[in-house]
């Protein structure tokens, strides 16, 4: 068998390849022209010219009737509108708003139990009843006289009252003097005045050692108390209820003083446990024995271990004053009788009782507290409460139990620095690692970043910077209060708001430094009156609050409780900011956008506002407001 040659098989396979290469090339060479030819033409027609192609190349489309194919849109969806935001109008109110409360409106209290004063709680409007106006500033407001002189005066026409120049005339609480209200520093158990009264509480504790630096006035009148604690370095918030002693909390603020409206009734005080270090009540007529000892009960959780309760007035040496107050021996005994028993199953040690001034003082820690309740069956310790859980919070009638200790002699909860050096010492509720994710370390770079950005605010608010021009602040969402730190050396104090919806309860941390604070949603009022702040600062509240209530509500707030010719910082993102300036505008505010102090590239903005001073017009006139 003859075998092939090995050069021809290649060849033969070459010649092959050469016939597929030539037969595919000459169709699609045919398509092309074909192709060209037509659209060099416009339109492309089909015709029954196609059908010598379609003999050649099955796979041309079929025979039909000229058609022209336009490949023109002839279907168009209309663009999309420009969207278009919201227009803001934001009228004033009606002038008898102007000292409107919402969340202690008088009209809707009654609506609620009067049994334990619960009808003089916060007691909020619903979302449909919110007032989307501008509370005015009553006709001829004027800018409050500083600091000190605003302790002893107040203009009449900022809060133009007398009820309480008649009803507590011979008290000295307060006088009207022409165009000023004069504020002497007396009250019902002080008449030689409120500074006289301190030095005689400071002869029985020691009130100047720095040891004692926080303190509550519950019942507080015009807050002279805590006006003269101030000079001690001791900060008082004082709190009263919108009651039948009209204003007493607002001539407070209008003084300068730290001062909320609050009651004591079923629901806590907006204050974490271990607060404060000195509780005071002067004729509060608070029922300190009623209904289990249960706002003593209260007064214990708040009070920091070791901290002091002060009762003066009705029944402390009642055996001087039962005729003058016009109950008898019996009545007024039995009353001592039962807040001296309430004391002791609280633990509480009797220090002194000098005249009319009585002093108890709570225990360090609850070694033995819990060792008696053999003998005191009554309170027993809360088990499952978190004590600083303190907003809309019903009272219980359980003892807040001290956080444990080792020895007799240790301090529940820890040691704190005397004032001024607690200030910046690391607070116990972070050293002892009770607040998740916050270390020491945390702490002192928190405190540094605030001297930063404090001294950055005075450099483009010039008015924070002139000392005086503020007395009364407010940190919207304070986190570790070092805005309020870094201004320590200020002639001011600042409310110190931990939102509920802050991500940490820091509020303890706040009292741990000395300073003063409370709890607030901010989609609610506040519990003060309308011009109570000077400056308000709002670091990131709008973020907080985003989808959780309207901005505007927010910022419609801010107004009603911001004096006018007073002045807002806020700190947000750009985005967020652009979306307040658009709402500010239209609210009589003067503003612009700041860059961060770090770095012009940074999201994170500031905004520096200031409310213009107007007025409601004149009674009598309709037209208008009054405008600077």
């Amino acid at each position: 068998m003859a075998i092939p040659s090995t050069s021809y098989l290649p060849l033969k396979a070459k010649k092959l390849n050469l016939y597929k290469i030539t037969l595919t090339i000459i169709p699609c060479t045919i398509f092309y022209l074909v192709g060209f030819y037509q659209s060099s033409r416009g339109n492309v027609p089909v015709s029954n010219t196609s059908s010598s192609i379609n003999e050649i190349f099955p796979c041309a489309p079929p025979d039909h009737n000229t058609t022209t194919l336009d490949f023109e849109a002839h279907h168009f969806a209309p663009d999309p509108p420009p969207p278009v935001a919201r227009a803001h109008h934001l009228p004033p109110c009606d002038p008898k708003y102007s000292e409107h409360t919402p969340c202690e409106d008088v009209e809707r209290s009654l609506k609620f139990d009067r049994d334990r004063l619960i009808y003089r709680e916060r007691h909020c409007p619903e979302s449909h009843e919110i007032l989307k106006c501008r509370v005015p500033a009553p006709y001829g407001y004027k800018v409050p006289f500083r600091w000190p002189e605003s302790r002893e005066f107040a203009w009449y026409a900022n809060v133009p009252h007398k009820e309480l120049t008649v009803e507590k005339k011979n008290q000295n609480w307060v006088h009207v003097e022409g165009k000023r209200l004069r504020f002497p520093g007396g009250g019902t158990m002080f008449p030689r005045g409120a500074d006289a009264y301190i030095d005689d509480m400071g002869k029985l504790i020691n009130l100047k050692d720095g040891s004692i630096r926080t303190a509550i006035d519950t019942g507080c009148g015009v807050a002279s108390w805590g006006a003269y604690l101030l000079s001690r370095n001791i900060l008082a918030v004082s709190f009263a209820p919108r009651d039948t002693h009209v204003s007493q909390v607002q001539f407070a603020l209008e003084r300068g003083v730290p001062a909320l409206i609050g009651i004591i009734a079923s629901i806590r005080l907006p204050y974490p446990s271990r607060s404060f270090d000195m509780a005071h009540c002067s004729r509060c007529l608070i029922p300190w024995g009623q209904y289990d000892g249960q706002y003593l009960i209260e007064v214990d959780r708040i009070l920091r271990p070791g901290g002091y309760w002060i009762l003066s007035g009705p029944p402390i040496n009642w055996e001087a004053h039962w005729e003058g107050w016009n109950r008898t021996r019996e009545d007024l005994g039995a009353e001592q009788s039962q807040i001296e028993k309430v004391a002791r199953s609280l633990c509480w040690k009797k220090l002194v009782q000098r005249k009319d001034i009585s002093i108890w003082q709570k225990p360090t820690n609850h070694i033995h507290c819990k060792a008696n309740r053999k003998v005191f069956k009554r309170p027993l310790f809360c088990k499952s409460q978190n004590p600083d859980m303190a907003w809309y919070t019903k009272m219980e009638t359980c003892l807040t139990p001290l956080p444990e200790v080792s020895d007799i002699r240790d301090i529940a909860g820890g040691q704190l620095a005397k004032w001024p050096e607690r200030l910046n010492a690391i607070p116990p509720r972070i050293s002892r690692g009770s607040l998740e994710g916050i270390t020491a370390g945390n702490f002192i770079e928190n405190s540094e970043l605030w001297k930063r950005r404090v001294a950055y605010y005075k450099k483009i608010d010039y008015q924070l910077a002139q000392t005086g021009r503020y007395r009364n602040l407010l940190d919207m969402n304070a986190h570790l209060g070092g805005f309020a730190a870094a201004l320590v050396d200020d002639p001011l104090w600042v409310m110190n708001v931990v939102p509920v919806q802050a991500k940490t309860n820091t509020l303890g941390v706040i009292f741990e430094r000395g300073l003063i604070g409370t709890y607030q949603n901010w989609c609610e009022a506040m519990s003060t009156y309308p011009r109570t702040y000077d400056f308000i600062h709002a670091d990131s509240v709008f973020s907080l609050y985003k989808d959780r209530c309207d901005v505007e509500d927010i910022l419609l707030e801010m107004d009603r409780i911001l004096r006018p010719e007073g002045s807002v910082v806020m700190r947000d993102d750009v985005d967020i900011l652009m979306k307040v300036k658009s709402i500010i505008d239209v609210m009589q505010w003067d503003g612009r956008i700041a860059d961060h102090e770090s770095s012009p590239h940074e999201r994170e903005k500031i905004l520096f506002a200031t409310k213009k001073y107007w007025t409601a017009p004149k009674p009598g006139q309709n037209q208008g407001l009054v405008v600077s």
